[in-house]
């Protein structure tokens, strides 16, 4: 009959994982330098897309002190700017919900898992992608050689 009671009970527990452990302070700082690391990532696309977008009134103005005819308009700019700035805003929006996420999950006791990087790479491909089409748009903009 024991032997039964003892079944009855490891069955239980198995069934129903309980981790009463509260996640230890490294956790929670640990959580909250990745949500900073993101943060200044974020800020820093939305920085460098606002300087991207102004860039274009900048060649506006370097042509029209020259006295040269505006020949093209630099409005493409605008756009890979404004992309960047769109870029870091949804990084952030991420970043918080992410860092939420995961503060109610060391609440709750569970563990921090370790997660896929694939917003990293994401992040990091869409600015190689930015950046290889600005680079090509200054090539493209640039006054032929008299």
């Amino acid at each position: 009959m024991s032997d039964e009671s003892d079944e009855a009970v490891v069955g239980r527990d198995a069934a129903a994982p309980v981790n009463p452990r509260k996640a230890d302070l490294r956790d929670y700082l640990a959580a909250e330098r990745t949500l900073l690391a993101w943060i200044r990532t974020g800020l820093a696309l939305m920085g460098f897309g606002f300087v991207v977008a102004r860039f274009g009134l900048f060649l506006q103005k370097l042509e029209l002190a020259s006295r040269q005819p505006v020949g093209e308009q630099y409005g493409l700019s605008l756009w890979f700017g404004t992309a960047l700035i769109a870029a870091g805003v949804l990084v952030n929006l991420w970043a918080g919900w992410h860092h939420v996420r995961l503060v109610h999950q060391l609440d709750r006791g569970g563990e921090a898992q370790s997660s896929s990087s694939i917003r990293a790479v994401a992040v990091a491909f869409f600015l190689a992608v930015v950046g290889l089409a600005m680079a090509i748009y200054l090539i493209s903009v640039r006054s032929p050689a008299r």
